[in-house]
């Protein structure tokens, strides 16, 4: 069983290497500073089981997990934290294990042991929660890129993959047009079958040079096509309207 350790404190990851050491059928796959890294790594070394630190820096442990849920294969997740407080969050997680430190190596041995009897099938089963995420995960190459939610323009469906054009470019998504629409509203707001808006981004309903009804954005000065069936939802989040 493979195991990634991931703890923003270097004492920390070394002492759970410590308690791992000599442990049956336990091999350590690597560790990670942060949940963009951890993210990174689980891509490239298929761990079985991580050992996820809640409060870090950035990205913190539970957002980390939900992005570990969409992976192809995902690992087993076992929170490590010195606060209880996150137990319920943990659980909506879908972690197997929680455990405050100091971790006893007793405890950890019997949370490794419940995550090695779940199959992959269980795993990639889980059901998202309802908890809105703050990043979203795009592949670029061999690597995952994290797009901070608050950052996006607009997401529009672009084949089998979904578009999401940010301040610092655009990405493809391995995600539906709809379950975006359905985890980020009414921040985000359908104007057309295939394109989905920042609301806080835009600037103005308008109408191009041929008339059509049109949201263009505050910063980029750019605009889209807004179908006339959603021109009225539009019209009135915007508080304005076209004349």
């Amino acid at each position: 069983m493979k195991i990634l350790i991931v703890d923003d404190e270097r004492p920390a990851r070394e002492r759970l290497a410590d308690q791992l050491r000599g442990m049956e059928r336990c091999e350590m796959a690597g560790e990670a500073a942060d949940g963009r890294q951890a993210l990174t790594l689980c891509e490239r070394l298929g761990p079985d089981v991580v050992l996820l630190d809640i409060r870090m820096p950035g990205m913190d442990g539970i957002e980390t997990a939900r992005h570990m849920n969409r992976l192809a294969n995902p690992p087993a997740v076992i929170f490590t934290t010195a606060y209880d407080e996150y137990a319920i969050e943990a659980f909506e997680a879908e972690a197997v294990g929680y455990l405050l430190k100091p971790i006893r190596r007793g405890k950890l041995a019997q949370a490794l042991e419940r995550a090695a009897r779940l199959t992959g099938g269980q795993l990639s089963g889980i059901v998202q929660t309802g908890e809105r995420r703050r990043h979203l995960c795009a592949r670029v190459r061999d690597e995952l890129r994290l797009i901070p939610v608050a950052d996006v323009y607009y997401f529009q469906a672009d084949q089998k993959y979904v578009r999401a054009c940010h301040r610092h470019g655009e990405d493809l998504l391995d995600e539906s047009l709809k379950s975006l629409e359905q985890e980020f509203a009414p921040d985000f707001c359908r104007i057309h079958r295939n394109s989905l808006v920042a609301l806080e981004h835009l600037e103005a309903l308008d109408r191009d040079t041929d008339g059509k009804p049109v949201v263009r954005f505050r910063r980029t000065g750019q605009t889209l096509p807004v179908s006339r069936r959603h021109v009225g939802e539009i019209r009135q989040r915007l508080k304005g309207g076209i004349t």
